[in-house]
């Protein structure tokens, strides 16, 4: 099934849709939910240090029979990887778990800790050729203009919590002139039945003849938003790919627009942060 494609700040051309695999297991779990995606035509995999399974991540992408160059794979540092010296070491770290030769897009996983110098370590991997591009997750503090400002690279991505109920126009307002891309994690608002449920997606899944949640997704493509949902259910990883197929009309995106209600599910405050991600540091 042929899908979109976003062309990001350096010219790269970043699969919309994509597999996330926040907090499915390492091993075979990983890796069959992203043979399985493949398979059915996914160009795009989400992993991350933290979450522990890019190892199963590597294997499936090189066992696929897919060429390398056709998938996108983006990873995220913890901030105990931060630090001039200390990042590259991390990306090198990550190119050894993953396997498969470099990175598509890399990310800075919380605004937490020596960020900058992350930063300066990143552009140095993107020179070096180990990445293609570059970019932020969960900055929305003015710690983001932090980074954008003093960037030589500017950041391609910019991964944050993303769906109707709370959709992120201001952000994205600040981060246009930069050619930054928003990537939606919660683009569903976590499952949220209140959400899902809402009387607009009901009337137009029964319109197009698809789910409540295909609605969505296909909302977030129409506005432009790249994302990832994740399952390792063979049929929803299909359900959840089959939105290419129909259209949104304008009016039934601003019917939708008009649900941003600015209510958040991650309501984690900078200070909590602070204190929460310097606690932890993931396995190698």
């Amino acid at each position: 099934m042929k899908q979109t494609v976003l062309t990001l700040n350096n010219g790269a051309k970043i699969p919309q849709f994509g597999m996330g695999v926040y907090m499915v297991p390492a091993g075979e779990a990983t890796k069959q939910a992203c043979l399985s995606a493949l398979g059915m035509g996914y160009r795009h995999i989400d992993t991350a240090h933290a979450y522990q399974n890019e190892r199963s991540v590597g294997e499936a992408v090189r066992e696929s029979g897919v060429p390398r160059e056709e998938i996108w794979v983006t990873s995220k540092l913890w901030p105990s990887e931060y630090g001039e010296g200390k990042t590259m070491a991390g990306i090198d770290k990550m190119l050894s778990r993953l396997q498969i030769g470099y990175i598509d897009l890399l990310l800075l996983h919380q605004q937490v800790g020596d960020y900058m110098g992350a930063w300066r370590d990143m552009e140095k991997a993107v020179a070096q050729g180990k990445v293609r591009s570059i970019g932020l997750s969960n900055f929305e503090s003015e710690r983001l203009e932090e980074v954008c400002e003093a960037a030589t690279v500017k950041p391609a991505a910019l991964q944050v919590e993303c769906h109707p109920y709370y959709q992120q126009n201001d952000l994205k307002k600040r981060i246009a002139k930069y050619g930054t891309v928003i990537e939606s994690w919660y683009p569903i608002g976590h499952g949220d039945a209140g959400l899902i449920n809402e009387p607009v997606f009901t009337e137009l899944a029964k319109k197009y003849g698809k789910t409540n949640v295909q609605i969505i997704l296909r909302w977030h493509i129409q506005a432009g938003n790249v994302i990832f949902p994740k399952s390792t259910n063979p049929k929803h990883i299909r359900e959840n790919f089959d939105i290419f197929d129909f259209a949104l009309t304008a009016a039934e995106m601003e019917q939708i627009a008009s649900l941003d209600c600015g209510k958040r599910f991650y309501t984690a405050t900078l200070e909590e942060q602070e204190r929460n991600f310097s606690r932890w540091t993931p396995a190698d």
